[in-house]
């Protein structure tokens, strides 16, 4: 008995279902997205609502009954809404620039890294012109925001997972990118014994 799985998902406004067999496309005002489903899930679409029923009880339908009903809700709120990951630069001498679609990172390394992003994800950096204290962390200095958005949450949070991993939040120092209100435990150095 999946709780997740059974609850039928409510249509949006706006938005415009196709089902064809196991495939589902969802169009609404921001874009359209495609996906086929397992084959132990049916789908149908009936009161303005979308129903995902297993075909059998075996343990794989069991487990793709939730996580169906789950995809399809994300696409439909993707392309209703969207989905949007914010993110902080913290470092002295970090700074983000806006290039085109992409972004240019200064983030201590060698060299410059320039992030194109895939389709379908839009990226808006902001160089903060006067050092704001990161919220959580004393004597750091927030010198960057950048914004990923876009229709698929998946995309997104892999884009968004990319760029953290370009310098990620240094437990010593509290310096690198870092989700907004991520909270990273902070170690103490050799010299606090």
């Amino acid at each position: 008995m999946s709780r997740i799985g059974n609850n039928p998902l409510e249509i949006p406004g706006g938005v415009k279902v196709e089902i064809d067999g196991k495939h589902i496309a969802i169009s609404g005002q921001k874009g359209k997205l495609e996906m086929d489903l397992c084959r132990q899930i049916d789908i149908t679409q009936s009161d303005g609502a979308v129903v995902l029923e297993r075909i059998n009880e075996s343990i794989v339908s069991r487990q793709m009954h939730g996580l169906s009903r789950s995809l399809v809700n994300n696409m439909l709120i993707g392309v209703s809404i969207g989905f949007e990951i914010n993110m902080e630069i913290i470092g002295v001498g970090y700074k983000v620039e806006q290039k085109g679609r992409g972004i240019l990172l200064s983030l201590g390394h060698s060299h410059q890294i320039f992030f194109m992003p895939p389709d379908g994800v839009t990226i808006e950096a902001e160089t903060l012109k006067r050092k704001t204290a990161a919220a959580g962390t004393p004597n750091q200095l927030l010198t960057g925001k950048i914004k990923v958005s876009g229709i698929d949450k998946q995309v997104v949070g892999q884009v968004s997972a990319k760029i953290r991993g370009f310098r990620k939040p240094d437990v010593y120092k509290s310096k690198g990118i870092r989700y907004f209100g991520e909270r990273v435990q902070v170690k103490a150095g050799k010299s606090a014994v």
